[in-house]
């Protein structure tokens, strides 16, 4: 009996993630991408010489198949073991994270550090009142001056909203054990706010020397090697379903519409537009889950700097007001590879809204604000920016607002039942904030429900409650197999009209 052909629609982690595993096992396979990138946000973009991520990819995982990928698809010599350094900008001064008294205590100054305590000790004697929110449940648990130094500048910049409109649930959820906020108070107060089971964040992480593109590069030549086809600049146009299934797709490319015939698809493709594509449509319930979801939107600015003005951090978090970036890379810091001799270059990243004032900006102008905020916060000198170059990523983080997971439950159970032969899988694909790994063990686990008839439920895949890059033993042991998630959580922001 003939093999199933299967339709992957993107060639991202979680696409090329199945298309290897359903190629190595001799099942014909055909992807999709409508860029002309492979590696979806997890891609290097390489510009006059110079490659740069979409956000910094760090190659950690606890599953232990997913490493395996990785080894698999690249030889050991290609990945580079890097030291973890990030650190946070607050007022012309960088703390150490996970801070360190020493270093916390000398960048605040004592009497800084003493307002500090006393604000932590008021906030536990009057708490704030509201605590349903961000802003208020932090503040009650760290005091005021804490939270404006270490948490509101850098999440409003991240969410686009203020922070008391984000519920305090995530709040609850991200701030536990090992936190910012938890380190500064350690910092502070070392032996009356330790707790007993605060974890360290993993010290080093591997990194492939060209950047993460190189292994989704490697993956599509593999694929394409042992049979399948990995087809650039082409889009899904239409999704055909009869019969209870999907049947085939109709895909748009540079010589125009072809139909493709299909026993399964897998979609990484971003959930709203696949249900959209379906053909005949949805029900209009369920188009109007697809119309009720979006996503936040990032660019990035890369700027040429000599090396001796770049800093040992993979990135810096900026938390310091009147600037909008919102944290900086140095791309020389993560591999030699990606930079030039006597040259490094940074990567200011900034979190928008696709069609705001800054994703309309153009190119030339967002390279003048990039070099003005750098130089601002006192990270290079003035004259020291040599080129400039901005990447603009659509769909970044899918978005978790009101509402979105009765939008996401509608258009699953939908495409369950009407198309149980089309699998969602990834980060976009199935609408949540998750990490590489997470994207690609879904994808694992569709293969063997498409090839093996297992009956795995991907949506279980999910984000987990603890940090995923906590160094924990207990806890990496429970999530070996990436059932009890290896996602991060996202907070559920106010819903926009």
């Amino acid at each position: 009996m003939p093999l199933p052909h299967t339709v992957i629609i993107g060639a991202g982690p979680a696409g090329l993630t199945a298309a290897y595993e359903l190629t190595r096992r001799n099942a014909p396979v055909e992807v999709l991408e409508a860029d002309d990138v492979v590696g979806g946000i997890s891609r290097t973009v390489e510009r006059d010489g110079w490659r740069f991520d979409i956000g910094g990819h760090r190659f950690f995982t606890k599953v232990a198949r997913v490493e395996e990928f990785w080894h698999e698809v690249l030889p050991d010599g290609d990945f580079l073991l890097r030291p973890r350094m990030s650190r946070i900008h607050y007022r012309g001064k960088l703390f150490d994270y996970p801070l360190r008294a020493g270093n916390a205590l000398g960048n605040l100054g004592i009497v800084e550090a003493v307002r500090c305590v006393g604000s932590y000790v008021w906030a536990r004697l009057r708490p704030p009142a509201d605590q349903s929110h961000f802003e208020g449940w932090v503040s009650a648990r760290f005091g005021t001056r804490l939270y404006r130094m270490f948490f509101k500048t850098y999440t409003e910049k991240v969410w686009g909203f203020p922070a008391t409109e984000l519920q305090a649930d995530w709040a609850a959820q991200r701030i536990r054990n090992l936190s910012l906020a938890g380190a500064v108070r350690n910092a502070l107060l070392p032996r009356r706010a330790r707790g007993a089971d605060i974890t360290s964040l993993i010290e080093e992480f591997q990194y492939p020397k060209l950047g993460p593109g190189m292994m989704w590069e490697r993956c599509a030549e593999l694929v394409t090697k042992a049979g399948g086809t990995v087809t650039m600049g082409t889009s899904v146009a239409r999704v055909h379903r009869a019969d209870g299934r999907a049947v085939a797709v109709t895909v748009a490319g540079p010589d125009g519409e072809r139909r493709i015939e299909a026993d399964h698809v897998i979609s990484s493709m971003p959930l709203p537009e696949l249900v959209r594509a379906v053909d005949p449509p949805a029900p209009p319930p369920v188009l109007a889950a697809a119309d009720a979801l979006r996503h936040r939107d990032f660019l990035t600015v890369a700027l040429v700097v000599p090396a001796d003005a770049g800093f040992p951090d993979n990135w810096i978090y900026v938390h310091t007001p009147g600037v909008r970036v919102g944290r900086i890379q140095n791309f020389g810091s993560w591999s030699p590879f990606l930079v030039r001799d006597g040259f490094t270059c940074l990567g200011l990243e900034y979190f928008v809204d696709e069609g705001d004032d800054l994703w309309e900006s153009a190119d030339d102008d967002l390279v003048t604000l990039g070099t003005a905020e750098l130089e601002a916060l006192g990270l290079v000198r003035p004259g020291a920016v040599s080129a400039g170059y901005v990447v603009r990523m659509p769909k970044a983080y899918p978005v978790y607002d009101s509402g979105y997971e009765q939008a996401v439950e509608t258009m699953r159970h939908w495409l369950a039942e009407a198309l149980p032969n089309v699998h969602p899988v990834g980060r976009n694909g199935m609408h949540r904030y998750n990490n590489q790994d997470h994207s690609m063990l879904t994808a694992m686990l569709t293969v063997e429900n498409i090839l093996d008839d297992a009956d795995h439920d991907v949506w279980e895949v999910n984000v987990e409650e603890e940090y995923h890059e906590q160094a924990d033993a207990s806890s990496s042991s429970a999530s070996a197999d990436g059932r009890h998630g290896t996602g991060r959580a996202a907070p559920v922001l106010p819903r926009r009209p």
